[in-house]
């Protein structure tokens, strides 16, 4: 029985094999395979449709030998529970094998040792074991060890989140603050005069923009500003941030508004502001959230919240750490990428469906 256009050849086919279907030479198929910039967009399609019609698979492993690498990416995972784990980063992730997978490239998560919270012999056992050619970091600390340690060693990085002053610049970011600055001027045009913040730790960089981004635009704005975090509540004595936040709905002077610097800490603002027999929403309180994680769009109402542009991210960060492995000038600087504030019932108007094709943080 003959062999249909997409049906696989018995036998390997060859890569030369390949160039004569498509017309073109043997070097412009390896080109296709490990540098499509150098070969035209005409001439790519052509090569594969015969590499998908003449069912060709490249010869991973040869090619790494031949070059020496290992065409995987290492990815520190954080540290998380499986039972409770952090969607943001299951979404990064999720972007990242995507985005390594478009590039050729496979990911390999790895951590400590069981029972230890090391990075930096993670690290050593990676590169010592020649598995990856480059690392990829996420949840970057100030003084982050793992970056400094990366840096001495001189293996090639990336990171998702910035790095200080006097560190390899290869990151890229959202801007916190600015994000803040639009989700506190979107509660402005809203006529809401009086806003409250609820956030998490200060030592985290990415939470203390977020604080100073909303500070900082309530004061431009001329509004009637507060912030709550696990400091100010212990310092209050309320045990708790909800407790804080029900001891502001209670006073004379409450806010109509509340922006979260996360969706999780959204949710101790719906719980607050119920316990205090008011309603999320028009004719109640103000609730924004940071992420934009799958739960926006179940609470009711949807919470309006801060979208990431995760494969964005991903994408650019395996790109710029692909250009150093392969000795290419990066930039010097870091890339801040926008963010978008997804508008829904909590802050102020009615729910709507979500946009056609919409995908939540996969998008």
């Amino acid at each position: 029985m003959p062999e249909g256009p997409h049906r696989p050849r018995r036998g390997a086919t060859t890569i030369e094999e390949v160039a004569r279907a498509a017309g073109v030479s043997r070097q412009t198929v390896s080109n296709t395979l490990n540098a499509p910039q150098r070969v035209r967009p005409e001439t790519l399609q052509r090569v594969h449709t015969a590499i998908r019609e003449l069912g060709y698979q490249p010869d991973q492993s040869a090619r790494s030998l031949r070059s020496g690498a290992r065409r995987t990416i290492g990815y520190l995972s954080p540290v998380d529970d499986p039972f409770d784990p952090n969607p943001l980063m299951a979404g990064f992730l999720e972007a990242l094998v995507d985005a390594a997978g478009a590039a050729g490239q496979r990911v390999l998560l790895f951590r400590p040792a069981q029972g230890t919270a090391d990075p930096v012999a993670a690290i050593d056992e990676l590169v010592a074991a020649r598995q990856v050619d480059g690392l990829v970091l996420a949840d970057v600390l100030r003084e982050d060890v793992r970056i400094a340690h990366a840096a001495r060693l001189g293996v090639p990085f990336v990171s998702f989140g910035r790095t200080g002053p006097g560190e390899p610049q290869h990151w890229v970011d959202i801007g916190n603050e600015a994000a803040m600055a639009e989700t506190v001027r979107h509660l402005a045009a809203l006529g809401h005069r009086r806003i409250g913040y609820l956030g998490a730790a200060e030592e985290l960089p990415w939470m203390a923009a977020r604080r100073a981004g909303f500070l900082a635009e309530a004061r431009r704005s001329g509004l009637s500003a507060v912030a709550v975090g696990p400091a100010d509540a212990a310092q209050a004595g309320a045990g708790s941030v909800v407790a804080s936040v029900r001891a502001l709905l209670r006073g004379p002077d409450r806010p109509t508004a509340f922006a979260a610097g996360s969706d999780l800490l959204a949710l101790d603002l719906y719980e607050a502001v119920r316990a205090e027999g008011l309603v999320v929403g028009p004719g109640g309180i103000a609730v924004t959230g940071f992420h934009d994680t799958p739960l926006c769009r179940h609470l009711h109402p949807g919470l309006t919240s801060v979208r990431l542009p995760l494969r964005a991210i991903a994408t650019a960060l395996v790109e710029r750490l692909l250009a150093r492995v392969r000795g290419e000038a990066v930039p010097a600087e870091g890339l801040v990428l926008p963010t978008e504030l997804v508008v829904r019932g909590s802050s102020g108007r009615s729910d709507q469906p979500e946009p056609s094709g919409w995908s939540g943080w996969f998008g």
